[in-house]
């Protein structure tokens, strides 16, 4: 009999094996197929490059390039670059201590690596494709951040994880439906927190956007327009921040230094009627404090406070130190929190207060119990918000 009908991966993806992971699939729209160790692609999950496929492949209809065959091997598994500079990975499935097939796919080139692209020598491929058709098919090769490629490398390896447990429970009889239910939810959890992280959700290409505004703020320089340069350079710094988060320990004067930029911009926007003033003493800059804490509680204060008056107001960001903790305060003069918001603050089940107690929720498990956030006060005469962290700060 025929090897691949024998494979047990047959069996599983005629019980609508794409459907199943349809909707942490749609998290990423880099290639991933399904292969046995023979090298038949068993299953497209999300389809490979033109290039790839129909221009590279000198295999048979339905195979894998050369360079994933040559490695369809027991004990490979792991990212690797193609000739052409493609970054690929490949990851075993296993049933029974055996090797069944491979999970592959990326396809695309890193930013410093997109150069190559530009290398391929487009008459060395076989005459089956108009020059024109292979050209579009480079041209079409995708460029992604390597946060993405991490991103989609963990989304590779839960798929194969899953597989590989469908696979074992079909193998003994046992009931599979609890079990990856339960996988299944904890993928998209975790796919969901990662994605919230590293900023996923931007489609403009980051680099494309930084150069795009420090294109603007040069005509604006040469066009004696030094406001609308010095905006430019501001929103193009504060989306370079917040773009390379990640859930490390940054120092309190960097993230100050973010703030500024966040509330220069404001400034220009909201004229005379916002003022702020932040004093962070030199020796407090220096302790580290989780990324993106101080500025949700800024804008907040702009937001619940500043902005519904009249006659606008004043912020003010400043930081003490006691025997005990670093007391980093933001202080506004504005009407302070509505009753409802102060209600969604403190009730567990409300979206509308999750920023600030996901914030609370975060520095206490850095930190400990006794640390986090506390609104220590909220009238018509304005509100104040005190961060505290503990003066022995991991990794200061």
């Amino acid at each position: 009999m025929d090897k691949m009908i024998e494979n047990p991966l047959k069996k599983l993806i005629a019980s609508n094996l794409y459907t199943r992971y349809s909707g942490i699939l749609s998290l990423s729209d880099i290639s991933l197929f399904l292969a046995d160790t023979n090298g038949n692609i068993l299953l497209e999950f999300i389809p490979s490059p033109d290039f790839c496929t129909r221009v590279c492949n000198a295999a048979k209809e339905g195979q894998a390039c050369p360079d994933y065959c040559s490695r369809f091997k027991p004990g490979m598994e792991g990212s690797f670059v193609c000739r052409h500079g493609l970054e690929n990975i490949i990851l075993p499935i296993s049933l029974q201590g055996e090797t069944i097939g491979y999970i592959g796919g990326m396809q695309v080139y890193l930013p410093e690596t997109e150069y190559q692209k530009y290398l391929i020598d487009i008459p060395s491929f076989k005459k089956d494709n108009a020059p024109e058709f292979i050209a579009k098919s480079i041209s079409s090769l995708k460029t992604v951040d390597p946060n993405k490629i991490s991103i989609h490398e963990q989304l590779c390896n839960h798929i194969v994880k899953n597989i590989s447990i469908d696979l074992s429970e079909s193998v003994s009889h046992a009931d599979q439906d609890v079990a990856r239910l339960s996988i299944e939810k904890e993928i998209l959890e975790k796919k969901i927190i990662d994605l919230e992280a590293k900023n996923m959700s931007l489609v403009v290409n980051p680099h494309f956007l930084f150069n795009t505004l420090n294109c603007i703020a040069r005509i604006a320089y040469f066009e004696h327009s030094h406001t609308t340069e010095e905006l430019i350079y501001c929103l193009s710094d504060l989306l370079r921040y917040n773009l390379k988060q990640d859930d490390q320990l940054h120092t309190i004067g960097s993230e100050i230094g973010n703030i500024e930029k966040y509330l220069y911009i404001q400034k220009v926007r909201f004229k005379n009627r916002l003022e702020y003033e932040i004093d962070i003493p030199e020796n407090i800059r220096s302790y580290r404090i989780p990324n993106m804490v101080i500025q949700p509680i800024v804008e907040n204060a702009l937001i619940h406070g500043i902005t519904p008056k009249r006659d606008g107001g004043k912020i003010k960001i400043f930081a003490e130190e006691h025997s005990d903790g670093i007391v980093i305060s933001v202080m506004d003069n504005g009407n302070g929190f509505s009753k409802d918001v102060l209600e969604n603050i403190h009730q567990a089940d409300s979206k509308s207060g999750l920023g600030f107690r996901s914030t609370d929720k975060r520095l206490k498990q850095y930190y400990g119990e006794k640390y986090g956030l506390e609104i220590v006060k909220s009238d018509y005469s304005g509100s104040t918000v005190n961060i505290t962290i503990p003066t022995q700060s991991i990794g200061r």
